[in-house]
């Protein structure tokens, strides 16, 4: 598509957004106190589809941190599509955590004075039953820049050297449910569920994906496909980073397969551990029985016919109990019951350290 043809057909979109009552995106480009979400002192964590023109993820987890000089920044975003607003945290300097909705092209995030400051936005929900899969999206963040004061800059961040965690399941793994019993993002927070607590532990680099009903054979909702088709992917047409470097993979799956068959299970289960090991061939991968029992023999089978030595089944029996509150509704641990998880996580994976 040629330079006009783009801006004709951008235009075109905002304008369709305009009349929906939507506001156009603000794109960072131009200036010197404008900063591109491709942008390398930009440290992302997660599944994010990272272009010149916005930094794009549907996951709940996902993490970006900057450091800059000046009194403030404000956060660009593209929100022309968007009907359910993501929820984020933004967090200054290691202080409390914000609750703000992604539900603007433009968010101050302030700072006290002009020195040089740290800022996290960690992701808490991109609501599970909005379209979050095929652009153009209902629900997710788009990033398209940052806009510094004047006479502010962006500075580097300084180099680390962390262990590569990376967590796929369904809506367990996204934290829907987590502080209360509701199926909304008011009640789901990626940031609780157990993903981020065993990174921040360890203090690891974490990928968090995790989508609402979806199994190894089982579609999610918002048009997720199923896991072994959605896997290497941010979203459709967004190829995700390979997991080549990864140190550990905990997978939970088999909760939302629980109507299928155990043949038709195992040879699912067993393709997408197939397919993991060959992007991350070097990766110890920790096979969760799903909290609710669900193909738990299946599971512990497969896992068995495989014998690879870096591979292991973890059996999570009487990790959480219904009656001590360690799950909202049936299904889905609440905030405790993730602590828990995390905990004996956390106490599995320090022993390798």
């Amino acid at each position: 598509m040629s330079g006009v043809d783009r801006r004709t057909s951008l235009a075109a979109a905002v304008a369709v957004g305009l009349l929906l009552g939507a506001q156009p995106p603000v794109f960072a480009s131009g200036g010197p106190n404008v900063v591109r979400p491709d942008d390398r002192r930009l440290a992302y964590e997660g599944h994010w589809g990272r272009t010149a023109e916005a930094a794009t993820t549907v996951n709940s987890g996902s993490r970006l941190s900057f450091r800059f000089t000046g009194g403030s920044v404000h956060a660009l975003f593209d929100v022309a599509s968007i009907t359910v607003p993501a929820q984020i945290y933004v967090s200054v300097d290691g202080g409390p955590k914000r609750l703000r909705a992604v539900d603007r092209s433009d968010l101050e995030i302030t700072a006290g004075g002009r020195g040089a400051h740290s800022v996290e936005i960690s992701v808490k929900d991109v609501y599970s039953r909005a379209n979050r899969w095929t652009p153009p999206l209902e629900t997710g963040v788009v990033l398209t820049g940052l806009r510094l004061d004047d006479g502010g800059r962006l500075l580097r961040q300084p180099a680390q050297s962390a262990r590569k965690l990376a967590f796929y399941g369904d809506s367990i793994t996204q934290g829907v449910m987590a502080l209360c019993e509701l199926n909304t993002s008011d009640c789901a927070d990626g940031t609780a569920a157990y993903p981020t607590l065993v990174a921040d532990a360890l203090h690891g680099s974490l990928t968090q994906v995790g989508f609402g009903r979806q199994g190894v054979i089982q579609t999610g909702n918002g048009g997720v496909p199923a896991a072994p088709d959605a896997y290497g992917w941010n979203h459709a047409g967004s190829r995700a980073d390979s997991d080549r470097r990864a140190d550990v993979i905990v997978v939970n799956q088999g909760t939302n397969d629980a109507t299928y068959g155990a043949d038709a299970f195992r040879a699912a289960y067993r393709a997408y551990l197939d397919e993991l090991r060959a992007a991350a061939p070097h990766a110890r991968i920790l096979a969760l029985r799903p909290f609710n029992g669900a193909h738990a023999d299946d599971i512990a089978a497969v896992i068995g016919e495989l014998a690879d030595p870096r591979t292991d089944f973890v059996d999570t029996t009487d990790w959480l109990s219904p009656a001590d509150g360690d799950f909202n509704g049936t299904v889905h641990p609440s905030a405790q019951g993730h602590r828990k998880v995390a905990d004996r996580l956390i106490a599995l994976l320090a022993k390798e350290r």
